[in-house]
């Protein structure tokens, strides 16, 4: 009797990606083995933790982070194509996992990225894991995107969030897909407090940028300087510009998806419920792997029951 594949999706959404964390730990808790995933965005760095046998230590870092930690991963890079290089994030994977091509991963991965130009999805599946990782969390306008192959390209979630299709196409026999975008953000005056609660760590960084800068770029570094007083004043009524970005990609994202699930329907659908955590809160990955685990644990009967259809 053939076990039947298990394919996992998992979605892009910033911060909301420690979500994946808990259902796979939920999944594995269960005995429901995992033969292949697709990801885009944060749901890339999750597969590519997974498959090269670094969840529990991404976990554990996860958990450590305070908001002093996000920003050392912020390599903030003069804003011509960006704001953020990327690197560091995409390097981090190696760290834990030792891992360094997709060919070394114990379980097959795909990751989407969009081909900026001709806008067409971009499935990345070979060669560099970095480079590939840099590419599918390349958000537009925020991190730098990367050339691969003659292709600009930049974050996955831009065309297909949640790739179904891919893992479909990957062979899978259940397709098991963990949507982080199916709540709406929270209200203004939420981001406003989530983000005064920050403040202080955004000086430090503030300062430390325009430091760098100014050696770098001499009397041009004061220009830059003053932008950036702009961008993170906290007496500024206006939404700051990573407010403006994170909130208007996850409407994009979430509308995306609702299209594309018409036509690419997985067979357990998992929606974790954190539409109050906005993009850069990446230090609140306890609630997130717990209600991952927990939305997670509550699909594991009907995945059970799709196998055992399968294996009958």
């Amino acid at each position: 009797m053939t076990q039947p594949k298990i394919g996992l999706v998992l979605g892009s959404g910033s911060s909301r990606g420690w979500a994946h964390i808990g259902v796979i730990e939920a999944l594995e808790k269960h005995g429901v083995e995992i033969s292949m995933i697709a990801g885009a965005s944060a749901g890339s760095f999750i597969a590519a933790s997974y498959a090269g046998g670094g969840l529990a230590g991404i976990k554990k870092f996860a958990m450590d982070m305070d908001w002093k930690r996000v920003l050392s991963y912020l390599d903030i890079a003069f804003p011509r194509s960006g704001f953020i290089d990327g690197r560091k994030v995409a390097e981090l994977i190696q760290s834990y996992t030792h891992v360094s091509q997709f060919e070394d991963l114990h379980i097959p991965v795909h990751m989407v990225a969009t081909d900026m130009y001709s806008g067409e999805q971009v499935i990345l599946s070979q060669g560099s894991l970095t480079d590939a990782l840099r590419a599918s969390l390349a958000v537009p306008g925020l991190v730098t995107p990367i050339l691969i192959d003659d292709h600009w390209l930049v974050d996955g979630g831009v065309v297909n969030p949640l790739p179904v299709d891919v893992c479909q196409a990957m062979g899978a026999d259940i397709v098991v897909a963990v949507d982080l975008n199916s709540e709406r953000s929270g209200s203004r005056k939420n981001v406003r407090s989530s983000w005064n609660k920050h403040a202080a760590g955004f000086e430090k960084k503030r300062l430390e940028v325009i430091s760098s800068w100014v050696q770098r770029y001499g009397p041009a570094g004061k220009t830059v300087s003053a932008k950036i007083d702009q961008w993170f004043s906290r007496e500024e009524p206006s939404p700051h510009i990573f407010e403006v970005l994170g909130t208007s990609i996850n409407i994009m994202q979430k509308k995306i998806e609702q299209m594309n699930l018409e036509t690419h329907t997985p067979d357990i659908l998992i929606r974790p419920r954190l539409g109050d955590l906005k993009f850069f809160d990446f230090d609140m990955a306890e609630r997130a792997i717990g209600e991952g685990f927990r939305r997670g644990e509550e699909a594991v009967p009907a995945i059970q029951a799709q196998i055992s259809v399968l294996s009958s």
